[in-house]
């Protein structure tokens, strides 16, 4: 795992965090903006890095406003797998799509996330525990 934020307030600055506690059927403890499926988002470095070169861009991943960066995992068409994060397993619920904020960000970067998931993912918490960044992240069978 590359990074961890959290959100303390809808449309507010995403934190960065060292370790996160997750809370099964609920989401990262303290965190805003969950819901009962998508109670935690996940990007992926590789797309963000891309997506910077194609835009010119330098923006720090946490202006996707994302819990939790990986990298070494692709997530396009995973919805109904499970992703292992260290001890706590995520089940993709869906593709996350890119709103306006993105462009706000960076102009044309909403557009450019539109294809093949390159927005991320939603997921919904399978168990109690703890996350930190340099966590090993894989898909279980």
């Amino acid at each position: 795992m590359a990074a961890l934020w959290t959100k303390r307030a809808h449309r507010g600055v995403m934190d960065p965090q060292p370790a996160v506690h997750c809370v099964a059927g609920r989401g990262i403890a303290g965190n805003t903006c969950r819901s009962s499926t998508r109670q935690v988002t996940i990007i992926e470095r590789e797309k963000w890095d891309a997506m910077m070169r194609e835009l010119g861009g330098h923006l720090d991943p946490a202006a996707r406003r994302a819990n939790i960066l990986v990298h070494g995992i692709d997530l396009v068409a995973s919805r109904g797998r499970v992703l292992r994060l260290g001890a706590v397993r995520v089940r993709i619920r869906g593709e996350t799509r890119p709103c306006e904020r993105m462009d706000e960000a960076l102009p044309g970067l909403r557009t450019a996330m539109d294809p093949d998931w390159r927005g991320g993912a939603f997921g919904e918490v399978l168990d109690d525990g703890e996350l930190r960044v340099g966590d090993v992240v894989a898909w279980e069978e």
